[in-house]
């Protein structure tokens, strides 16, 4: 999947000599947490945050002592250093970038303008949706050996019972000799399919049927 498929292409932006007191007033409307500040062409110039806000605005016992400061340009505390993506990155690599950097919006460029932006809330909703959390299925870990065709051979398994399969996940095991691998199964009761693959030789970390039995 692409960034472009689940950006929001409508994005509220500023300008770097719009007054403070705006980017407050547009966060509070439209329920945002950032907003890119660009120039007359849409180039990025800057980010501004919630957080950056926070910082600056004075205690509430003293809020109108310091009223002035909400007319400052937006410029005088925006983030400048603006990390980006293009459209057609993707969606793990901008998660990557989420983590690596610990940021909460990543604005979307091509040919230097803006054209899109994700949030932390985006990318994590959209991994919800490729690992099939979000529907209603049965989790399934299998331990397998690390090497070519070993997720082929599970999924015929899966086949044998009849069972469509949500998604996929391969993680690597403590052991690099073995494979974890993870399945959403479009089924609730995965008893049968645990049975087969024990028999077949494989190791099902979960469902582990002789602990839930005992609980």
């Amino acid at each position: 999947m692409i960034i472009e498929e689940i950006m929001k292409k409508n994005v509220i932006t500023l300008s770097p000599g719009d007054p403070i007191e705006t980017a407050i007033q547009l966060m509070s409307d439209y329920h945002i947490r950032h907003i890119p500040i660009v120039n007359s062409t849409r180039e990025i110039l800057g980010v501004i945050s919630d957080r950056d806000i926070r910082d600056v605005s004075p205690s509430i016992l003293h809020r109108n002592d310091h009223i002035d400061d909400f007319q400052k340009p937006i410029e005088t505390i925006m983030s400048k250093h603006v990390i980006t993506a293009h459209p057609l990155d993707f969606v793990e690599e901008a998660a990557v970038i989420f983590f690596e950097h610990k940021i909460g919006c990543l604005p979307i460029e091509k040919d230097n303008k803006l054209v899109g932006i994700v949030t932390e809330t985006d990318i994590l909703y959209t991994l919800v949706q490729l690992t099939g959390a979000h529907q209603p299925s049965s989790h399934l870990e299998v331990r397998v050996a690390n090497k070519a065709g070993m997720l082929a051979d599970v999924a015929v398994i899966l086949k044998k019972h009849n069972v469509n399969i949500a998604s996929v996940l391969v993680y690597p095991d403590v052991d690099q000799q073995y494979k974890i691998l993870v399945f959403r199964v479009q089924t609730m009761n995965t008893t049968k399919i645990v049975s087969e693959l024990r028999e077949h030789g494989y190791s099902v970390i979960w469902p582990n049927l002789e602990e839930l039995l005992n609980e």
